[in-house]
């Protein structure tokens, strides 16, 4: 059975007397461990996919499973818990408290977690040993986005899910962090769901799935994955 699967999603939003398909007849599986980057142009239903697979967003129709577990049928106590537990999140925009340190942003997420890792430790593995007790302010984007990297693993979740996290970063910092995702997947065993419109990244991949018009246009299997380091784009 498949770490996560989609079978027949379909997420309808109302707009007035106008219903927007965002999500179509979404079919899909994904491998534990595996890096799994989504892919499709704007509007193709890409972000209402990971925020689905994160419990942020219910579906219309359809059922989604996550090691076993149906998340579509969750009571939104059991999306609280599930959040909280078995997800960590990565965005475009950092998202750091701005008057905690580094160490004290991924403290914040390992407290609410059953089975954290040590927030200093991961902060060293994401090149961050020398940073800890910096704020927000005095770090650079790319630091920030490691920051936020080292948030989301220290809860040391089943998921990591990652929406366009190099889209406010240059070239070579863009690598960095996706090199931090793609040792997550390699040397920690987590399953990280990467969603982005730059093809170049599907390289990268384990799997790669093309989404266009709400629904998997393609999934690809990538027998010998790319090292982000040597990535262009």
């Amino acid at each position: 059975m498949p770490f996560i699967e989609f079978s027949d999603v379909r997420k309808t939003y109302r707009m007035g007397d106008v219903e927007v398909h965002a999500v179509d007849g979404m079919d899909l599986s994904i491998e534990r461990g595996e890096l799994c980057v989504i892919v499709g142009p704007s509007g193709a239903g890409k972000t209402t996919v990971l925020n689905m697979l994160g419990g942020m967003d219910t579906v219309t129709s359809g059922t989604i499973t996550l090691d076993g577990r149906c998340v579509s049928s969750f009571s939104e106590r059991e999306l609280t818990s599930y959040r909280r537990y078995d997800v960590g999140f990565v965005f475009q925009f950092y998202n750091l408290v701005q008057n905690l340190t580094a160490l004290e942003n991924v403290e914040l997420a390992s407290q609410i977690c059953r089975d954290p890792l040590d927030p200093a430790e991961v902060l060293s593995k994401v090149g961050l040993a020398d940073r800890m007790d910096n704020f927000p302010a005095q770090l650079s984007g790319g630091e920030q986005q490691r920051v936020a990297i080292a948030r989301a693993i220290a809860k040391n979740p089943k998921l990591l899910l990652a929406d366009e996290p190099t889209g406010a970063l240059d070239y070579q910092t863009g690598k960095q962090v996706l090199g931090l995702l793609q040792d997550a997947s390699r040397e920690m065993g987590k399953t990280v769901v990467l969603i982005t419109h730059n093809q170049a990244f599907c390289s990268i991949a384990d799997r790669v799935i093309h989404i266009r018009g709400g629904r998997a246009a393609s999934i690809e299997r990538n027998a010998s994955p790319l090292d982000a380091a040597a990535l262009e784009w």
